[in-house]
């Protein structure tokens, strides 16, 4: 294919992604490949919305979040509030992302004490078990 249309096999292997998932964004409304009968051509729009996508979704932004932020870039002349509100959104998701890791590391300080308390249970009843074998003997 050219370097403006790409198939939906070499959309998958150009992004790592699976026929399912290029058909379920198309559902979605995010992508828009250019159908000739069966096929779907993918013009260099749309690798650049689904590699923004991916990134997206790879920081843990819902795909309503996403849409949103691809509507701005498709508004032309609008580039004065595309960059605020995809900082806005960043600074948000970081926010929450840093909530998350703070809550994943007090639930696993947690947890590390538990198997520490459990451990120092298990060795003292394994203990006090062998003294009274001894005792017994």
């Amino acid at each position: 294919m050219s370097d403006e249309m790409m198939t939906i096999r070499e959309m998958c292997e150009a992004f790592d992604v699976t026929p399912r998932t290029l058909r379920f964004y198309e559902a979605k409304e995010l992508l828009f490949p250019i159908r000739r009968g069966q096929k779907r051509l993918f013009t260099r729009r749309d690798r650049a919305r689904l590699k923004l996508i991916l990134r997206g979704k790879r920081f843990g932004f819902s795909l309503e979040s996403i849409r949103q932020l691809l509507d701005l870039y498709d508004m032309a002349g609008q580039q004065h509030l595309q960059l605020p509100r995809t900082l806005d959104v960043a600074r948000e998701r970081l926010a929450e992302m840093t909530r998350q890791r703070d809550d994943l590391a007090q639930a696993i300080a947690e947890l590390a004490e538990q198997i520490a308390q459990g451990e120092r249970e298990l060795a003292q009843a394994e203990t006090t078990e062998g003294e009274r074998v001894q005792s017994a003997a």
